[in-house]
């Protein structure tokens, strides 16, 4: 049985309701919390001892190889490639070759530094010959399936979740993982990460009887373009287009924020994060065609050049950025397909767009095109577009997600915060196209670590190599009507890196916390710094016993979710467990 050889209490104030984290303890828990600092400075860590903390941060490029014709090429090695940041050269420390959804012979890690003197390449042995492999955490497939309800219409839609239902049931490798997601003014999680695609499958007949907001965009521009053809003079619809652009640009701007929050969601998940964003195409300049068409009739230059006004372009290349910090590549499919214009359409109807209707057309078509686009190329993935049938295409992706490579390495800057600009190249190959992320965040430690402990929040992976467990305590009504409830992190004290220091072993650590309410408000993530001493000739009975942290937070009544992080700060090893609480119920 367990003994707990050190038991510190901190007390802080913390609330869990949307997006904040309050940081306001009463002077009573500020006085505890000026004890535990006292004893955690004699436990360890007085302002003249200095440890060095080891931050190593691989950081992965996912590599697809094709050649001209699109072919997927497999049976490269380590040596076939080269890897620039910022056009400078990095060692390739770490190759992954994968063929058929498994790793080959190839995919080696390279810890150590190389031998001097000719390298023989490994004989690629194809997947089929492998038995029981094992794929690790870090390369596990994570594919999130993204329906933007908000910007589709339903027959289009539909018409594509018939092709999704193939590519989900046959097309993927047995232990991936998928989750289902839908986006109409609010991100829903339909469906949480499963190993199973076809309840993924089966999740999309629920979507199917829902309302495509697509269709009313497309009344208001097929009635803006009857306004422009009739009108005598600019400023008799001039305002209305603006107007237009305007509404749209709003609702843009939720789409992209909403994109860009899930992306993030995304940072802490352990292993390949992949995308398949599912719409009628985003504009990237909303109103972009009718301001066209207003320049068309009228032959006026400022029209194109007001239009810039609402153009987003910078935004989705944000959207990119962040997804390739977080190692995310992006999947777009236009469900539109082949298009009709509504402009078109209005000439159909017997008001005549001669010398108009077609460029208006292909405006509005590549303005809504070039966000997907964006997303993919800036990503490594590829947009399918034009097509009423994405199974081949969808295809070509299960090519992709089961046919790649990994390069990794080391940094030399660990974690300073900036972008890098990444390429890869196949040395000695012509005629191989080349497809990756394209940039890189250089994250710290702590960030990582914040990061982790949202996905294990939001989506309950947990990896805890530390073996650190997390109890409930007691429940106290509070006279704000929420509840103070204790939880008590239990670290295993063998489990840790610990230093001689005097007559003492010590240990660092930093633990990360945040919260989530039943109603899916979440905290910012909170981190505390953690010092653990033992005298030097107790320390060999100590590995055997644990050290015990108990932490005060300010809930709601319901059901609450709690994420923690601890990182042993000189061992460079994390473990993150999500924990389920139930407040103020008997």
């Amino acid at each position: 049985m367990s003994v707990c050889m050190r038991s510190v209490v901190w007390t802080a104030t913390v609330l869990a309701i949307p997006f904040a984290l309050l940081w306001a303890p009463p002077l009573a828990a500020q006085e505890a919390a000026s004890e535990v600092e006292a004893e955690t400075a004699a436990a360890g860590e007085p302002s003249d001892v200095f440890f060095e903390t080891v931050d190593v941060n691989l950081i992965n490029v996912d590599v697809i190889v094709t050649d001209k014709k699109g072919n997927i090429i497999t049976g490269l090695t380590k040596d076939d490639f080269e890897l620039f940041e910022n056009k400078r050269p990095v060692q390739i420390t770490n190759f992954y070759a994968v063929e058929n959804g498994r790793p080959t012979a190839g995919a080696v890690e390279v810890q150590d530094e190389p031998v001097s003197g000719p390298e023989v390449a490994p004989k690629l042995i194809p997947s089929r010959d492998l038995v029981d492999p094992t794929i690790p955490e870090d390369q596990r497939l994570n594919l999130i399936v993204y329906i933007d309800n908000f910007n589709i219409r339903p027959f289009n839609r539909n018409r594509t979740f018939r092709n999704l239902r193939v590519f989900l049931r046959e097309e993927l490798t047995p232990g991936d993982r998928v989750m289902l997601v839908s986006y109409d003014r609010s991100l829903k999680v339909r469906r949480p990460f499963t190993s199973d695609p076809t309840l993924i499958a089966s999740a999309l007949t629920e979507l199917e009887t829902l309302t495509g907001h697509a269709v009313h965009y497309d009344s208001e521009r097929r009635e803006l373009l009857r306004a422009i053809n009739e009108a005598e003079s600019p400023v008799d619809v001039e305002w209305r287009v603006r107007q237009h652009a305007e509404s749209g640009f709003n609702d843009l701007s939720f789409t992209i924020d909403a994109l860009r929050e899930f992306v993030d969601s995304l940072a802490g998940l352990i292993g390949r994060k992949a995308v398949l964003y599912v719409s009628d195409g985003v504009p990237l300049i909303p109103g972009h065609d009718l301001f066209f068409a207003l320049q068309q009739k009228f032959g006026s230059t400022t029209m194109l050049t007001e239009a810039s006004n609402w153009n987003a372009s910078r935004r989705f290349l944000e959207v990119g950025a962040q997804a390739n910090a977080n190692r995310v590549t992006f999947y777009t499919i236009d469900a539109a397909g082949l298009r009709v214009g509504s402009a078109s359409d209005v000439a159909n109807e017997g008001v005549p767009l001669v010398g108009m209707s077609s460029f208006v057309d292909s405006t509005y078509i590549s303005n809504l095109q070039t966000p997907l686009h964006i997303l993919a190329d800036e990503t490594g993935g590829r947009a399918i577009i034009n097509t009423n049938n994405v199974t081949p295409d969808l295809s070509e992706v299960a090519q992709e997600l089961r046919n790649y490579y990994s390069l990794g390495f080391l940094p030399s800057h660990a974690g300073d915060g900036r972008m890098y600009n990444l390429e890869v190249k196949v040395k000695n190959r012509k005629g191989l196209r080349v497809r990756h992320r394209e940039t890189y965040r250089d994250k710290s430690a702590d960030a990582r670590m914040s990061d982790g402990t949202m996905a294990t929040l939001n989506f309950g992976f947990e990896e805890n190599p530390l073996n650190i467990t997390l109890e409930t305590g007691d429940q106290q009504p509070h006279s704000s009507g929420h509840y103070l409830v204790t939880l008590v992190v239990k670290i295993p004290i063998g489990e840790l890196v610990m230093v001689p220091h005097q007559a003492n072993h010590v240990a660092r650590l930093r633990l990360f916390f945040a919260a989530q309410d039943d109603e899916g408000g979440e905290s910012e993530v909170q981190n505390v710094p953690l010092g653990i001493e033992v005298p030097s000739h107790k320390y060999e009975t100590a590995t055997s016993q644990y050290w015990a942290y108990e932490v005060q937070l300010l809930m709601r009544t319901g059901d609450q979710q709690v994420g923690i992080g601890v990182r042993d700060e000189l061992g460079a090893v994390s473990s993150f467990l999500r924990h389920s609480v139930v407040v103020g119920r008997t």
